[in-house]
């Protein structure tokens, strides 16, 4: 079909089909909060719309087209797989990353309800309206109009439905063991666009992340004679600064993040503190200072670790030669046989990732969103996104787009516009347009 029929003959986005949908996800939203071990989604909540919504036009009812498979590795959290049959087999595109789980909401901070969808002129209010039950429900209408016009296209279109993406605690329930059980080899033949971003805009890179804990040993002491303590506050505080100047200078902005547009380079820094308590007139034993490590693509994440680990290493050797603060600061004490102590461990890390910016998804996408949107302007964040470098390594073309609100992802009052909707619904049928060519 040339592309302009294609387009014709998908059409708009049916509005009133796709907020009778997204009213009814959002209805589930309490019951697909992901935050073990207190909250575990049940994403099937989410696929029985779904599935609901798409029977009609498919081979399990004979309605249609739409080739439906339910995967479920754990019991209520399923993965759905929906196919659109081409014409011909070595051709292939797919929307994944549509994930049926949402991040938590307490009613109490929010100015109406999470759990309910509510509407405000172009507003859809609601947990999971951005990120990402708004997109479950559009690729969901895609596919709907798929099974319903029939358009007889070259290529196959895969939507991939995913549970527990919002935290990965629980291994394989979702993409991860759909890619491990070969059941989305077939979609390495084409552009796979990961919906699950924000803002309208090709997003074409994304950061590492490596979660990290400087715990620091001192020795406990009353403060009014402080020359016979070691300061763990003290010493976490400069030996920190030492380790960011090292990998600062190790880790600096690399040249390709220009050409990606991210906003900032690679970062080391502290965002929590803790210390076991005592006195304002103790000095305590220990403190541990925890952070992260957000990192630009273009560096390795182990290089990272093992960097962080010898700078630690070294301060320990050279522990007297910290800067102290003040006249009887001290990090060793020779008369009793002790030194201050520094260790890091790390949670898991995840790597971030660079889309490629000469493949047919990348171009057929920033077409698509010019047309629709009005212009197109890829840009690129060192926020995190779990499980697209793994399918990058697993030799996917994986592309990135959304049209939620970065402004709402994970926030109090989420809410999308329906206007943003209905580009989005129109980038996917350029999308699938273009491919046809």
């Amino acid at each position: 079909m040339v592309a302009s029929v294609v387009k014709e003959t998908l059409g708009d986005l049916n509005k009133d089909s796709f907020v009778t949908l997204l009213t009814k996800l959002i209805g589930e939203s309490k019951y697909v909060q992901n935050n073990p071990p207190d909250l575990i989604p049940e994403e099937d909540r989410i696929v029985r719309h779904v599935r609901e919504a798409l029977l009609p036009h498919s081979t399990a009812t004979g309605g249609g087209p739409l080739i439906l498979n339910h995967v479920t590795y754990k019991p209520n959290r399923g993965n759905l797989i929906v196919e659109y049959p081409g014409t011909e087999p070595a051709k292939i595109l797919s929307f994944v990353g549509m994930h049926m789980d949402v991040v938590t909401a307490n009613p109490s901070e929010w100015d109406f309800d999470p759990f309910l969808m509510s509407i405000d002129g172009d507003k859809l209010r609601g947990r999971g309206t951005t990120d990402c039950l708004g997109h479950v429900a559009l690729v969901t209408e895609l596919m709907k109009k798929l099974g319903q016009t029939k358009p007889k296209l070259k290529s196959s279109v895969v939507a991939v439905f995913i549970a527990s993406e919002e935290n990965s605690s629980i291994p394989g329930v979702g993409v991860d063991a759909l890619v491990k059980d070969g059941l989305l080899d077939k979609l390495k033949n084409g552009p796979l666009f990961w919906i699950d971003t924000a803002d309208k805009q090709p997003c074409i890179g994304t950061g590492g992340m490596i979660p990290w804990k400087l715990h620091v040993t001192g020795k406990l002491f009353h403060s009014g004679l402080a020359h016979k303590a070691i300061n763990p506050f003290e010493l976490a505080m400069e030996a920190l600064k030492e380790i960011q100047t090292r990998f600062y200078k190790d880790f600096p902005p690399h040249s390709k993040e220009q050409v990606y547009g991210f906003a900032t380079p690679s970062t080391m820094k502290p965002t929590q503190w803790t210390y076991p308590g005592g006195g304002i007139n103790q000095i305590p034993a220990d403190c541990t200072i925890s952070g992260d490590v957000r990192l630009t693509p273009f560096y390795n994440v182990p290089d990272v670790i093992k960097k962080l680990k010898e700078y630690v290493e070294d301060l320990n050797k050279n522990i007297e030669k910290i800067a102290t603060r003040g006249p009887v600061s001290k990090y060793v004490l020779p008369d009793e046989n002790l030194r201050g102590r520094i260790e890091i461990s790390f949670d898991e890390a995840s790597s971030g990732v660079a889309c490629n910016l000469e493949s047919r998804g990348f171009h057929v996408l920033c077409e698509a969103t010019k047309e629709a949107v009005g212009h197109v302007k890829p840009y690129s964040i060192t926020g995190t996104l779990p499980l697209i470098r793994e399918l990058q390594d697993e030799g996917f073309d994986v592309q990135t787009a959304g049209y939620g609100l970065m402004s709402t992802y994970h926030a109090k009052n989420e809410y999308c516009l329906l206007s943003d909707m209905c580009q989005g619904y129109k980038v996917f049928t350029g999308i699938i347009a273009q491919l046809e060519e």
